[in-house]
């Protein structure tokens, strides 16, 4: 049976094409990205306040607990 597939062309790819072969860009690099196109930088403050608090159960359950609970 033959392959039925067409045959390869010459053209350019386009933008689409372009931009799915490329290196995807890291998780903070695009949400700046966001933030820069979308005008929500309201949303910074928020964002580092959920790492904080984040961070701090992180820390209050790990080994770390008995150096940080005098601090309080």
């Amino acid at each position: 049976m033959a392959d039925k597939s067409p045959p390869p062309t010459n053209t350019p790819p386009s933008d689409f094409e372009r931009q799915a072969e490329e290196a995807s860009p890291g998780l903070i690099a695009e949400f700046i990205d966001f933030l820069k196109n979308s005008k929500k930088w309201w949303l910074t403050p928020i964002i580092f306040v959920l790492l904080l608090i984040g961070a701090l159960v992180f820390l209050f359950g790990s080994v770390a607990a008995p150096f940080i609970y005098p601090l309080f």
